[in-house]
């Protein structure tokens, strides 16, 4: 039995396809991105709601990946974050009970 987690990623959408080729270095082919999502972050995060007081939008991505590339996509996805913490960029772990 492969051992796998959803990885979920939130993030600007200045970011472009930056994301996508995070997780193509880990050879992480398979996802589902969302565009032009509203929300806004829990920590300092300005609202990101596509109006004409807050314009920017943001995209998310869902992944399944194997248990042992996880640490090393979230290392790197904090890297991204730290590097540039205005544009904003959340990534959450979630446990895959079953999947075909």
């Amino acid at each position: 039995m492969i051992l796998m987690k959803a990885i979920f990623i939130s993030y600007n959408q200045a970011y472009g396809e930056e994301i996508s080729e995070i997780l193509l270095e880990h050879k992480q082919k398979g996802y589902t991105r969302w565009q032009d999502i509203q929300g806004k972050g829990s920590f300092n995060g300005q609202p990101h709601m596509g109006s004409h007081a807050w314009p920017v939008m943001n995209n998310a991505i869902l992944t399944v990946v194997k248990d042992e590339r996880v640490e090393e996509i979230m290392a790197d996805l904090k890297k991204k974050d730290e590097e540039t913490p205005d544009l904003g960029l959340r990534a959450f772990v979630w446990n895959i009970e079953q999947a075909y």
